[in-house]
């Protein structure tokens, strides 16, 4: 960690501005210079004070940085790595908080070339909130955050990397990136969409009488569509796969239903049941549900 003098992060939203606070907080002696392509973010940011120096352009920027943080949407990944390879520092580390990782890695191979180094990041962490004026500088507390790398990972950039993030407050954990694409589809991306299938199969004026169960239920459907759309189509056949998996559950409910199969039914909803309080139990001895 003495090696990073200055951090900069691209995209000036949630994310990006939730990481800046908490560098600014946790790592006093760390620059931070943030960019965003829009002006009005950049006015903001500067306004709020979220960053050390706010940059007009991704050159002044990135050029003296010695870690880059991708958080902008999935697919401006390709094209920031080809600017960030004739831009950044010799041994600069690259990474992005990205909820999906083949894609990115790939990208990174073909675009960024061996004048940096990268490494994925997966912070789990956010809200359906959007913009730099909703960042908070806890927001990476006790959450977990995924690294991905493979056989061509510098391991000197892992561990700066394992150590940025447990400074901000994650547990950090590494992962390939196909394993990790695989598992967020069933844990994050197959919720989303499955919460978004279930607004809108719902009548509109029926929803008014909705209850704290349902909007429970529903309330990851209200994150930005674009950027949802993004993570959908950058992990499509896992998530493909997910929603099968969730049909056939489905019908086998839906059939017990139709047929008045009570043990069925009672089988089928004790199981979800117990699988969902082992895993609270689990988070809870883990201390990440308090």
């Amino acid at each position: 960690m003495k090696s990073l003098r200055q951090v900069s992060i691209i995209g000036l939203g949630l994310l990006g501005g939730s990481i800046s606070l908490a560098v600014r907080q946790r790592m006093p002696g760390v620059a931070v210079v943030g960019y965003s392509h829009r002006a009005a973010t950049r006015r903001r940011a500067k306004a709020l004070g979220t960053t050390t120096r706010v940059a007009g352009d991704l050159a002044a920027a990135t050029e003296t940085a010695d870690l880059v943080i991708l958080a902008t949407p999935i697919f401006t990944f390709e094209q920031y790595f080809a600017d960030l390879a004739g831009m950044v520092p010799p041994g600069c580390i690259v990474t992005d908080v990205g909820s999906t990782k083949v894609l990115p890695h790939l990208w990174a191979g073909r675009r960024l070339g061996k004048s940096a180094r990268y490494v994925g990041s997966h912070p789990i962490a956010g809200s359906e909130q959007r913009g730099v004026e909703f960042a908070r500088d806890d927001l990476f507390d006790q959450a977990r955050c995924i690294l991905t790398t493979t056989a061509a990972t510098d391991h000197n950039a892992t561990r700066t990397l394992k150590e940025f993030w447990s400074a901000l407050g994650c547990c950090v954990r590494v992962m390939n990136p196909a394993e990790h694409d695989r598992v967020f589809a069933n844990i994050s991306h197959l919720p989303h969409v499955m919460a978004a299938g279930l607004v809108n199969a719902s009548n509109d004026e029926d929803m008014k009488f909705a209850g704290k169960g349902f909007l429970d239920s529903t309330r990851i459907s209200s994150g930005p569509a674009s950027i949802w759309t993004d993570v959908v189509l950058a992990n499509r056949e896992n998530i493909a796969n997910g929603i099968d998996r969730a049909i056939s559950e489905l019908s086998k409910l839906q059939g017990a239903i139709r047929e008045g199969k009570r043990e069925q039914i009672t089988e089928l909803l004790e199981t979800a049941r117990r699988k969902r309080a082992a895993l609270v139990k689990y988070k809870i001895r883990k201390k990440e549900l308090l």
